[in-house]
C-alpha cells in the first residue's frame, strides 16, 4: 500500500507480480515457458517459483526457477522449513544464493497429513517462518516475502494468534506479505485496519487467484480457509470451465475485484497464475498495465 489508509483517488498502473509452479512434465514445461513470454511483456516486478519440499519436486523448482533468470526475469524462489532441518534447508539456501537468487517467498509449509493435522516442527529444524526469514536475512537475501491471511490461517486460534504470527515474521525481517487470495474486498480492509492498529508496517500486498474453474477453486478454498460469496458462487452456477460464458465471467470479475482494490489505495498486485496466462493478461489490462510489444519485451 501507498498509504497505511483505505483511499479513494484516481488510481495509477499499479505494479504486479506473478507466480509459476514448477512443471512436472514436457508437456506442462512448454506451456509454462508460453506464460512466462506472454507475461514477462508487463514488466513484472518479480515472478516467484513455488517449492517441492524434496527429492524432484526441489530440483523442478530449482530448475524453473534457472530459467526464469535466463528469461531476465527478477526471480524469489519459494522455500518452506516443514519436514526439514535447517542444515538441509541451509544447503538449499546457499544453493539459490549461488545461483543469483536473493528474493525468497518465505513458508511455513503444511504438516505432512495437511492441515488438518496439528503443526510440529522437526526436532532439528526451524519452529516456524520466523527462523527462516532469519536463515535468509543472514544468507544476504535482499528481500524476504511472507504469508498474511485476510481470513485468518485455518490452524489460527484467534486473531491474536494471527496477528502475533505475522509480528514474529516481521522482527524477524521480513520485508512485505502476500496474501493468501480472497474475493470479498472489505475483508482485505478489515485485516488492514488491525494490522495497522498493531503497528505493523510492512507492504500487505494481495494475492489474487484468477478463477480458471469456478469448481476447483472452490474446492481449494474449502481446504485453506477462504470463502466464497455467494453471489459470486451464483454467477457461475452451471458453467462449465472450458465455456466462453465461464472464461468471460471470470475475467470480469477480477477487473472488478483488482480496480476496487485500486480505488481503496492498493498499488501492487501478487497474481497465482496456475501457469496460465490469459487471465492474469486480462487482470494487467483491466489495471491499466500496457504490455510490451514483442520486439521490446525481448
Amino acid at each position: 500500500m501507498s498509504d497505511d489508509r483505505i483511499k479513494t483517488g484516481t488510481p495509477k498502473p499499479p505494479r504486479v507480480s506473478f507466480e509459476f509452479f514448477p512443471p512436472k512434465n514436457d508437456a506442462q514445461a512448454m506451456v509454462l515457458e508460453e506464460t512466462a513470454s506472454r507475461l514477462a511483456r508487463f514488466r513484472p516486478s518479480y515472478v516467484s517459483v513455488t517449492y517441492g519440499a524434496g527429492g524432484t519436486s526441489q530440483e523442478r523448482s530449482r530448475g524453473t526457477v534457472a530459467r526464469m533468470l535466463a528469461r531476465g526475469l527478477p526471480t524469489a524462489a519459494h522455500l518452506t522449513c516443514a519436514g526439514a532441518d535447517c542444515d538441509a534447508i541451509g544447503q538449499v539456501i546457499d544453493g539459490f544464493r549461488a545461483a543469483g537468487i536473493d528474493r525468497f517467498v518465505a513458508l511455513r509449509g503444511d504438516p505432512p497429513g495437511g492441515l488438518a493435522q496439528p503443526y510440529r516442527p522437526h526436532p532439528v529444524g526451524f519452529r516456524d517462518t520466523s527462523d527462516l526469514v532469519r536463515a535468509l536475512k543472514r544468507a544476504g537475501a535482499v528481500e524476504v516475502f511472507v504469508s498474511a491471511y485476510p481470513e485468518r490461517h485455518p490452524q489460527s486460534a484467534d486473531w491474536n494468534a494471527e496477528i502475533d504470527t505475522l509480528w514474529r515474521k516481521v522482527d524477524a525481517g521480513a520485508d512485505c506479505a502476500i496474501t493468501q487470495f480472497f474475493f470479498d474486498n472489505d475483508l482485505f480492509e478489515s485485516y488492514l485496519e488491525r494490522i495497522r492498529r498493531r503497528g505493523i508496517a510492512i507492504a500487505i500486498v494481495p494475492g489474487i487467484m484468477p478463477i480458471h474453474s469456478f469448481a476447483a477453486v472452490r474446492s481449494f478454498a474449502e481446504r485453506c480457509g477462504a470463502s466464497v460469496p455467494d453471489d459470486l458462487a451464483s454467477r457461475f452456477d452451471g458453467l462449465e470451465p472450458d465455456s466462453e460464458a465461464h472464461g468471460l465471467l471470470a475475467a470480469a470479475f477480477a477487473a472488478e475485484q483488482v480496480t476496487d482494490l485500486m480505488r481503496r489505495g492498493v498499488d501492487a498486485f501478487h497474481i497465482y497464475t496456475l501457469n496460465r496466462a490469459e487471465l492474469p493478461e486480462a487482470i494487467c489490462q483491466s489495471c491499466g498495465i500496457a504490455p510490451q510489444s514483442a520486439r521490446a519485451a525481448a
